[in-house]
């Protein structure tokens, strides 16, 4: 299993077991808060997902994909229940029995940062995680552009500010990341052929 996966289900172990109220829409904001803040600090994300710009907010497309069967190894660490909440079904993320966060995927600084939200947003339910992601001038907001961005890729870049003192470093650092992932990609599609 690729670490960014592996993380990815620990990341999600993490946000169900240390918040309230953690439905698809809630999760879906976690892991960009948390994605767009390491990327900030570092130049990496930690899931290594695309988000689009939709409607309600970044959609990491590929866990959108998966949400309604989610694959064995996914399955095997949580699964989703439907939960009434006054006019809606909210389909909560729970963790399956058995089943502990591993603090070992993961570097200080981004266990520090899934610390962080988890507390910050422990008792936030989705609608105020939606004014969160929504921050005007944010990442998504300057994709979205009221509506013309809609499915578009929020680029990592745009969550380090302008002005900010290392953003080429980070760039750069961003840069070389993506130019070795897609050499691991083609490395593994010249041996499968």
């Amino acid at each position: 299993m690729k670490p960014e996966r592996q993380k990815l289900i620990q990341a999600i172990v993490y946000f169900a077991a240390n918040t309230k109220y953690c439905g698809k829409i809630k999760l879906f904001k976690l892991l960009y808060l948390l994605d767009f803040e390491h990327f900030r600090q570092t130049g990496k994300s930690v899931t290594d997902f695309e988000y689009q710009a939709w409607k309600f907010g970044p959609v990491p497309l590929d866990l959108m994909e998966e949400w309604e069967e989610l694959d064995e190894d996914m399955a095997s660490a949580v699964h989703i229940v439907e939960e009434k909440v006054i006019d809606y079904d909210r389909q909560a993320v729970k963790v399956n029995e058995g089943v502990a966060f591993d603090p070992d995927e993961f570097t200080p600084r981004q266990l520090r940062i899934m610390e962080g939200l988890a507390a910050r947003y422990r008792d936030t339910y989705s609608p105020k995680m939606i004014d969160v992601t929504h921050e005007q001038n944010g990442a998504w907001d300057k994709v979205w552009h009221g509506g013309e961005g809609a499915h578009r890729a929020i680029p990592y870049e745009l969550a380090i500010a302008e002005g900010e003192p290392e953003r080429d470093a980070l760039l750069q650092i961003a840069a070389e990341q993506r130019m070795y992932r897609e050499a691991l990609r083609a490395g593994r599609i010249d041996q499968a052929a």
